[in-house]
């Protein structure tokens, strides 16, 4: 006898979510859908999913409830707000926030859902838009191993690296690390094109020959060829980078570590922000130069 999938939810649908959430109902899952903007969800509706009103609703007919919304202030009122998710959750329920998001939030979600019986994962992915779409991203997750092994075969519909850290925080404490990586690598990339610019040199020769040696990366595979083209459109915004150098920079403080490369990267962003390119993609930074 056939065992029957959980009934899954997902809240936030932008440049990410939207993806990660068709992968989930293309499997064949009953999936109920909550976006502030409906319109988001219109495509997802006309494949089968059910958009609902407010979170309290999703935690109500949902087993599993993914979230990933843009700030750790919209987790923490999609979660512990009047119509948040464990405020109005069932106890057996798994919430899972691929929000990147702070790890001490993390923590604090965990052990409120915990007093209710509820399982509360935090996962935040890294792969942008294209390892979104493709269901190729990487998933960081910390909590409970057990509830890491429960919800697995819904991880595994969208992401192919996806690794259990360790306890309740500690799956954004790695995205941190991923974002402390990435910051500076696009300094780098950006520095790298307009050097070979200024050089005379065939730009695009250049990408596909540094591209496949040391200097490999996803930034220089995926966003390098953006910036050549023109195309500063976000496959991850430029103003939730900046928040998530602020929380890194935040913890690295904490434990007293410095980070000159993380630091000039988020002073670079929030320049760039401030003229007007807060919605354009990370590979912006380009601009910086211009």
């Amino acid at each position: 006898m056939a065992t029957l999938k959980p009934t899954v939810g997902f809240i936030g649908l932008g440049v990410m979510g939207n993806s990660m959430a068709s992968h989930i109902l293309d499997a064949g899952y009953s999936l109920f859908v909550y976006t502030r903007t409906k319109k988001k969800a219109e495509a997802l509706v006309q494949k089968g999913a059910t958009w609902v009103s407010s979170p309290k609703e999703i935690a109500l007919y949902a087993e599993i409830v993914i979230t990933i919304v843009g700030y750790p202030k919209d987790v923490e009122e999609v979660y512990l707000g009047s119509e948040g998710l464990i405020t109005n959750g069932k106890p057996g329920s798994y919430f899972i926030d691929m929000t990147t998001s702070s790890p001490s939030l993390a923590k604090k979600l965990f052990a409120e859902g915990n007093k209710k019986g509820i399982h509360v994962l935090d996962a935040p992915v890294s792969g942008g838009d294209i390892g979104a779409k493709e269901a190729r991203l990487a998933i960081m997750v910390g909590g409970n191993e057990a509830d890491y092994e429960a919800v697995l075969p819904i991880f595994q519909l969208m992401g192919k690296n996806i690794a259990y850290l360790g306890e309740a925080g500690n799956g954004q404490h790695t995205k941190m690390a991923n974002q402390i990586a990435i910051a500076s690598n696009m300094i780098g990339v950006c520095e790298a094109l307009v050097y070979a610019k200024h050089a005379g040199l065939d730009v695009e020769k250049v990408l596909a020959t540094i591209s496949t040696g040391a200097a490999g990366s996803f930034s220089l595979s995926n966003l390098a060829p953006r910036i050549v083209n023109g195309d500063y459109s976000p496959g991850f915004f430029i103003k939730h980078f900046i928040k998530d150098m602020v929380i890194a920079l935040s913890e690295a403080e904490k434990m007293g570590i410095e980070t000159p490369g993380l630091s000039l990267a988020l002073t670079m962003y929030k320049k760039l922000a401030a003229m007007g390119e807060e919605n354009s993609g990370t590979q912006a930074l380009y601009k910086y130069w211009q």
